[in-house]
């Protein structure tokens, strides 16, 4: 019988405050689905988190909780680092926030220019209202602030004027593509043009790359699995998901991930309010059962929640690609952008490849057996 190693405590969280939400946007679905504010997780609960060096807390949008800083000061005793996404609706609320908690870190979603934002956020003068909470959050002296897109069919070419701007105003700048899954509540999330998003996802690395900023060089190689995934390709790095990090639901559901979906798998770790302490539930065979399904899982998903800790943990991978691209970039060589590594690392080849899609549901045990009658899922 084999030994199963214990897993390490997590370093990241992700704490999903809520799933009300007052944008409307076309790429996710959540705010169709809102949580009952009176069965939503509370600070008190998050007293039983571990000691972690980084939580981000999202949503919905996480200014709907009334209670947020409550929850707010609980987290700051369990990770150093707290980031707050949203979409800077609620200017008031995060301006006071901000003042009480000026170590707090806060990301803005923008999805593009004015004109496309609003129609993609699906209210009238959000970018507006988010340019203006970034500005105001610079002059109130605030570090770490910055915005970030989700990438789609409509606005990839806005991404490179979301970067210049991020490079005036010297904030942070993040990338996503849209995904599917249970936690967006759409199938339908599918890049469509996807020569041109490809295309400028490589002038955007290929900016990154010229920067000074050791930062930008490792986002360069983030914004490369971004092109892989759109291209369906297999992860470039293991998914440590439920390992690593973990998400945690309004109502106390522990999951791997953000990114499961009930028509592959979709199971959760155990609620955190059933257990006395987090190292109860982490260590439970329901949670080493989940691992193990994790282990195997055929999506190919790109998130920074699960591709940050690895890039981390295996650094050595991401910086040669950075050396070696840094190197050609500053001699003006050309870079190939359309080969992708693999950096196997002992994990499961049947870990994030959509050629395996072609599968038996998930077994009671965790394991897949192969079925070449079921066809393959679409990307």
């Amino acid at each position: 019988m084999t030994k199963q190693v214990k897993a390490p405590m997590p370093t990241d969280a992700s704490i999903i405050t809520t799933y009300r939400c007052q944008m409307r946007c076309k790429m996710c679905n959540i705010w169709k689905y809102p949580s009952d504010a009176r069965k939503e997780i509370t600070a008190r609960d998050l007293e039983k988190l571990p000691s972690l060096k980084f939580i981000n807390v999202t949503g919905g949008e996480p200014f709907q909780r009334r209670d947020l800083e409550d929850i707010i000061s609980v987290l700051f005793t369990r990770a150093p680092r707290v980031v707050i996404s949203t979409s800077g609706w609620h200017y008031p609320g995060i301006i006071k926030l901000a003042e009480k908690f000026p170590k707090i870190g806060i990301r803005v979603s923008i999805e593009g220019l004015s004109q496309t934002n609003d129609d993609l956020r699906g209210r009238a003068g959000g970018f507006d209202k988010g340019l203006k909470l970034l500005l105001r959050l610079r002059e109130m002296g605030l570090k770490d602030i910055g915005f970030g897109i989700t990438v789609s069919n409509h606005n990839s070419r806005d991404m490179l004027w979301l970067y210049r701007l991020s490079l005036e105003l010297k904030m942070e700048f993040a990338t996503a593509a849209f995904h599917n899954s249970y936690y967006f509540h759409k199938e339908d999330n599918k890049i469509t043009n996807r020569e041109q998003v490809i295309k400028d996802f490589e002038e955007l690395i290929l900016k990154l790359l010229k920067e000074r900023n050791p930062k930008s060089w490792g986002r360069a190689f983030f914004n490369l699995g971004l092109i892989n995934y759109i291209n369906g390709g297999k992860r470039m790095l293991p998914c440590e998901a439920g390992t690593a990090n973990f998400f945690i639901e309004p109502y106390g559901d522990v999951y791997p991930c953000n990114g499961l979906e009930d028509k592959i798998w979709k199971e959760n770790m155990g609620n955190i309010r059933d257990f006395n302490s987090f190292e109860d539930l982490w260590y439970s065979e329901q949670a080493q059962r989940v691992r193990e399904m994790v282990k195997i899982c055929p999506k190919n998903c790109w998130m920074v929640g699960t591709a940050a800790p690895v890039m981390k943990k295996y650094i050595r991978h991401p910086a040669q690609w950075v050396a070696e691209n840094k190197i050609k970039s500053l001699l003006g060589k050309e870079i190939c952008l359309n080969k992708f590594p693999w950096y196997d690392v002992g994990q499961s080849p049947l870990q994030g490849d959509l050629d395996y899609s072609r599968m038996q549901p998930f077994t009671d045990t965790g394991g897949v057996k192969p079925d070449p009658s079921i066809p393959l899922l679409e990307e």
